[in-house]
């Protein structure tokens, strides 16, 4: 059977889902910037994960309901305020327990219950979610990685990892050395490459497909 899933999304537009051995992910799209928002719903249990809740409280919570109307933990992967805009409400109708990177916690609008780092696990109803702690585009930005059953990797990595590239790091405190190391140390040395990724914007990829471009990345500096 083909998997539907394509991972395009529009703002406004509807959400696309993907159906796994114990897991669902929806992914939709909020807000001018394209931003994404993802949910996982563990089938065992109804427990869910949302995954930056970046803007339009409404939404969220329409993508919330799509599942299992539960909200346990929500994620934000980093500082950024176009990934936070809904943080606060969301969690304020759900009462979700909150997680984010040390390093960017205290810039949030709202302060994380849990701290995270590199190496840490989240764990959802009988899911677990290992935190990969990649530096660069804010100084604690996280990606996640769900390994399914199927033998397939699911990796949420925030604005750190695009189709294309890595995140930007053109502004003042960000480095394009410090997220290209870890980035190819945390990501590309530790998965193979059918693992799929979802990022903060725009359409997803797998490592297999940029591995082959990380050298022209590393020459051309972004």
């Amino acid at each position: 059977m083909t998997d539907p899933y394509t991972g395009e999304v529009t703002p406004g537009g509807p959400s696309e889902v993907r159906e796994l051995a114990h897991a669902t992910i929806r992914k939709m799209s909020v807000s001018a910037m394209h931003n994404n928002v993802y949910l996982v719903t563990d089938k065992g249990t109804g427990s869910q994960l949302l995954i930056d809740a970046a803007d339009d409280p409404a939404r969220c919570l329409a993508l919330v309901a799509e599942g299992t109307g539960r909200l346990d933990a929500l994620v934000t992967t980093h500082q950024h305020w176009d990934h936070t805009r809904a943080l606060a409400d969301v969690v304020a109708a759900t009462g979700a327990r909150t997680y984010a990177g040390a390093d960017d916690a205290d810039a949030l609008p709202l302060p994380p219950d849990v701290r995270l780092s590199q190496g840490d696990t989240i764990a959802v109803g009988g899911l677990e979610f290992d935190v990969i702690h990649l530096r660069g585009h804010t100084p604690g930005s996280v990606a996640l990685a769900y390994a399914d059953p199927d033998g397939v990797t699911h990796l949420f990595t925030g604005d750190s990892l695009f189709p294309g590239g890595v995140g930007n790091t053109t502004m003042p405190g960000q480095s394009f050395e410090s997220l290209y190391a870890d980035v190819v140390d945390r990501v590309f040395d530790r998965f193979p490459d059918d693992t799929w990724f979802y990022p903060g914007h725009g359409n997803d990829s797998t490592v297999g497909l940029e591995r082959p471009h990380l050298g022209e990345w590393r020459e051309r500096g972004w």
